[in-house]
Order: C-alpha cells, then structure tokens, then sequence
C-alpha cells in the first residue's frame, strides 16, 4: 500500500458536519472522529451479526439486480432480489463505513472512516482492503469509479484521492490548496462531468474526470450533503435545513425549491425520466413527479434518520438509515406520512 502523505494541516477536534450527524445517528455506538476512543478492535474482520441489516447504515449502491448498503462495524450487506433479502459480506475490518459505489454486479468499492479503502470482484461476497491510514483524521464519505482503473476518493478536511490502477495505489490531489472544506458528495452526470456536494455551500465541477475542479456558483452559505445530476444537464442540490437548488445549465446558476420541511437531505435517487426521490433525517421523504421541478414531502411518523436511497423491485424504494435497509411502496410512504 502506498503511504498516504497530508500536506496541509488538519484540525484534531473539528467534526466534519457529515460525519457530525453520523455521530449523532451511532449514539451506542459511539462513532467519533476526535475522539479516539475505540470501542471495536478495527484491525479485525467484521463479526456476522443476525440483525445487521437492522443497524445504522450510511450508503449504498445499485447495478443491475444488484444492490449493496454499508455502515456502521464494517457491515456490507448484498442483495440480488430488490431487497428482500441480504447477505452479510466477509469484510476484513470493522471501522464504520459509509459510502460503496458498484461498477458494475460484480466490482465495487467502499471507503470509510480511517481513510479506509475496500474493493471487491465477486459480486459484494468478500472484500479485500485496499487502502488505510488510521493516522489520518479524516474519514472518506463518498467514492466513484470511471472504469475499473480510474476512481475517486473524497472526505474530511479536502481529501481527495486518485488511482489509476483499480485501487491498488492512491495518491492525494487537493482539489483546493487554499480550503479544506469536507467534500460530502461526489457524482457523475450522464455526460461525465463529475459534481461535489461540500461544506459552507461549496460546489464543485469537473469536465475533466477529475484532473481540475471549478468552484460554481452557489445559492447558499449552508453545507451540502449531495448533488443529484438530472437530464440535459440539470442538477438538484441539498443539504441543511431542507435548503433544496435547482440548476439548469450544470451549475452557473440557481433556483430555491420549496421542501415544507427543514429536515437535513442526504441522498437522492432518478427513478425514471420523471420520478426523483429525496431522503433525509426526521423521517423526511420528498418526491417529484415532475422530473424534479416540485416535489411533495411524505414525513414519517416514526422520525426515522434516512441517509440513503436505492429503487427496490417494482415500485418499492430501499431506505438506508438510523435502523438499517428497509423496504418501502410509495403507497406506504402516503399512508404514514404524519400531520
């Protein structure tokens, strides 16, 4: 493994607001980022537990009838029915993991906390580690993959990390020498262009896989959690207190969106040419019929903190969240939602 090197200082003591909320989401199970207490031995593998998929989970994938979660003491779960069941990957650490990206049904990657770097080639059965430094305070929160040799790694602090062969190797690529702003998000539209969610209302774009990035315009001071690229160049920005931009020229430019909810949005979801699906914390569930012009907020009544989301089999939606991965119809999601 290549050795990670940090050129710039990095606070010890400032939570990165993502990781801010996991911490909150984990209160048993104590998921710090200062403190360094250590409540699982991270250097061993990840226990089988009977009930993962009913633990805190953070991210999750899809390709093909695919679909892989992650989360809190190293769990990957896979399932190839549309969520109605789910295996328990051989995961070689328990650190809290929290973004995967599939290639495709077979290639994969996780990333989490310790700078922690996971692949797999057989479908999510079994993960191999692939990059760690549990010196670097700065947990990865999301991953992409172009091909299976050119990925992505972005977290705390600016941390960016590239590899050009399938993860073997990896090395640093501020993507701003003056910030170091935490990227939360980091997507790629149907064209290539490659889009990142950041703290303090940053946005950045990237025409070129990743080699540059340009600041764009942003509509607002508050972090962002994600960046939903939509068709024709279109795109969905969210994050703190329900705050919901659209843009229709990648970016230059920005419209608010009413939510009727300041719940925090994490994750959002293309079901289709038209149907866009937003998830948050407090139970917050925004849907568009529209392609994403307008949405309508179904609020759970059970307040459940949602972090991701992924389509299930016919019309079902596969939640991620504070109690694990579950299963839902739109239908169900009308009839719960509270006053």
């Amino acid at each position: 493994m290549t050795e990670l090197r940090i050129g710039r200082g990095r606070s010890r003591c400032r939570l990165p607001q993502r990781a801010a909320w996991i911490v909150w989401l984990s209160v048993f199970g104590l998921i710090m980022v200062c403190d360094r207490t250590v409540y699982a031995d991270t250097d061993l593998e990840a226990e089988p537990a009977p009930l993962a998929a009913h633990r805190l989970l953070l991210g999750g994938d899809y390709a093909e009838d695919t679909l892989m979660v992650v989360g809190q003491y190293g769990h990957i779960l896979v399932s190839s029915d549309g969520g109605h069941e789910w295996l328990q990957a051989e995961v070689p650490t328990r650190v809290t993991l929290t973004d995967v990206f599939m290639l495709d049904a077979t290639r994969a990657w996780a990333v989490g906390h310790d700078a922690t770097i996971l692949a797999t080639t057989d479908g999510g059965r079994s993960w191999q580690m692939r990059y760690r430094d549990p010196d670097v305070d700065a947990p990865l929160l999301s991953i992409w993959f172009r091909d299976a040799d050119y990925g992505i790694a972005v977290g705390a602090y600016g941390l960016m990390l590239i590899t050009e062969d399938g993860g073997k190797s990896w090395d640093e690529h501020p993507v701003n020498d003056e910030d170091d702003f935490h990227l939360n998000d980091l997507v790629a539209s149907d064209s290539g262009v490659l889009y990142m969610a950041a703290e303090a209302g940053v946005l950045y774009r990237s025409e070129d896989e990743g080699a540059s990035w340009e600041e764009m315009a942003s509509p607002y001071e508050g972090s962002f959690f994600g960046i939903l690229p939509l068709s024709g160049g279109s795109l969905l920005a969210y994050g703190l207190r329900g705050h919901l931009f659209r843009s229709e020229d990648q970016g230059d430019s920005w419209n608010a969106l009413d939510t009727g909810t300041e719940g925090i949005l994490m994750d959002g979801l293309r079901l289709g040419p038209d149907r866009v699906v937003l998830v948050g914390l407090s139970g917050t569930v925004l849907v568009s019929d529209d392609g994403g012009g307008s949405f309508e907020l179904y609020g759970q009544n059970d307040r459940e903190a949602l972090v991701s989301v992924l389509p299930g089999d016919a019309s079902d939606l596969i939640t991620i969240g504070e109690f694990g991965v579950r299963r839902r119809s739109l239908d169900q999601l009308r009839a719960t939602t509270g006053s």
